[in-house]
């Protein structure tokens, strides 16, 4: 089983440091007997659905893709007919391409919060090697 450091777990929960260190202690977060203290990856793997799921409950919004990215408009470019709009969702940079009609509609610019709704056929999963 994978662990993780708490800082390493704060980083993929998008969460501080600290946050991890309430979660421990408060018994959200177990921990391994190692020391420094680390997080089994299953652990941790759940408490990210649970934060996604607590982030999602919050939504008026019912759709059939999973993967949606909540975040700030960072960069919204319209040349012509078509718009490119970045959205930082956390550690996550989202690229979407749009008709500039759609990105004008949506009155996009940056500071805006908005979610980016990804359903996709083909997903590419990597892992580091070693």
């Amino acid at each position: 089983m994978q662990t993780y450091r708490i800082a390493r777990a704060a980083q993929l929960l998008g969460v501080s440091d600290d946050t991890v260190r309430r979660w421990i202690d408060q018994g959200i977060l177990p921990t391994t007997d190692a020391v420094p203290a680390e997080i089994p990856g299953d652990a941790l793997a759940a408490r990210a659905v649970a934060l996604a799921d607590e982030a999602t409950a919050a939504d008026d919004l019912r759709t059939s893709a999973r993967n949606r990215f909540v975040g700030i408009v960072t960069r919204v470019q319209i040349d012509g007919l078509m718009a490119q709009v970045d959205l930082q969702s956390g550690p996550h940079r989202v690229v979407s391409l749009m008709s500039a009609e759609a990105a004008r509609d949506l009155r996009l610019e940056v500071g805006s919060l908005a979610t980016a709704s990804v359903k996709a056929t083909q997903v590419v999963v990597e892992i580091a090697r070693g």
